[in-house]
């Protein structure tokens, strides 16, 4: 894509799902192998374009998500790259054994598109929240977790798994209108982390739609003079543990900020690779805490304590406890 101001306020207005649509319809007219699967929620997905443009190249499989997980299998070994979208929950729980067998053992070439994560979905509640879908999957072999924070970096996400051989569970969070954390191109490597902020104090590390939560978090702890380093990682799987290693050493509090249960998401990554080591201060994980009164977006967020102001707070408050 040709990255233009425009281009990046377009995206932030689409969401996340609209800017994957975007993304897979561009780059399907590059390349021909592309093709998409969709469990009944194409437009929903953000694959109407794509549908009208390539409509022999898009599969709906129906309401049968496993299923479609082995139809994108068989496509794949057949030498396409397929992208297979349902919501996270129905994706990573509901068809989970099907992950595991083609592509965590078999290692078949697919892309698993896991849209509405965290609490996108709004009041339709937690049948359909996606807060546990990092954890489910992280403990596949074989298989990469890609978490973008904003409209572009879907983008880069999307193109990045196009071009890797690999199988790959890329993860939509947020709504329409987010904010923007990149305003312009950069270098996105799957697998490395991106320094968003320098810091000396603390240490923070985010992904998905709440890495903008984040830095205001980071604005706020600034004007009380609390220096913060932030990290948008965006790869969860294989996680950048030279990074993490390197930027948590002399900070006084590591902190992971993530739309998912506090088990088993990137605060559990970051506290496994961690966990050996003497030299390390204490980690707050921030995320999703048992399952709330369903509400719209900003509810949601607030009432697990995942707004700027609250991870700010949250952050104060351990390190007074910690000196």
């Amino acid at each position: 894509m040709n990255i233009t101001p425009s281009l990046v306020r377009t995206l932030s207005i689409l969401g996340q799902r609209g800017a994957f649509g975007a993304a897979l319809t561009e780059l399907a007219a590059q390349n021909e192998k592309i093709v998409a699967l969709s469990a009944d929620l194409c437009n929903t997905a953000g694959l109407d374009r794509f549908q009208k443009a390539y409509p022999s190249r898009l599969f709906n499989v129906g309401i049968a998500e496993g299923n479609m997980i082995g139809v994108a299998a068989g496509i794949a070994d057949s030498g396409y790259i397929p992208f297979a979208a349902t919501f996270t929950n129905f994706a990573a729980l509901r068809a989970c054994e099907q992950i595991r067998h083609f592509l965590g053992y078999m290692q078949s070439n697919v892309k698993v598109v896991g849209f509405g994560g965290g609490f996108a979905m709004e009041f339709f509640g937690n049948t359909h929240y996606g807060i546990e879908d990092i954890a489910a999957i992280r403990a596949i072999d074989n298989l990469i977790i890609l978490s973008p924070s904003d409209g572009l970096s879907v983008v880069k996400c999307v193109e990045a798994a196009a071009d890797k051989k690999a199988p790959i569970y890329i993860r939509l969070t947020g709504v329409m209108n987010m904010p923007i954390v990149y305003r312009s191109d950069f270098d996105f490597e799957i697998g490395k982390a991106i320094e968003l902020k320098t810091g000396s104090d603390v240490v923070i590390f985010a992904s998905g739609s709440v890495v903008a939560n984040a830095i205001k978090a980071a604005e706020i702890l600034e004007e009380e003079s609390i220096n913060a380093a932030l990290f948008d990682l965006h790869t969860i799987k294989p996680l950048d543990a030279k990074t993490v290693i390197e930027v948590s050493v002399g900070k006084g509090l590591i902190v992971s900020v993530e739309e998912h249960s506090v088990c088993g998401g990137i605060g559990s990554a970051i506290a496994e690779t961690l966990v050996s080591r003497s030299d390390m201060s204490p980690l707050l994980r921030l995320g999703a805490n048992g399952y709330r009164k369903a509400g719209d977006y900003s509810y949601m967020i607030g009432q697990s304590g995942l707004e700027g102001k609250q991870i700010a707070e949250a952050i104060k408050q351990k390190l007074k406890e910690t000196r």
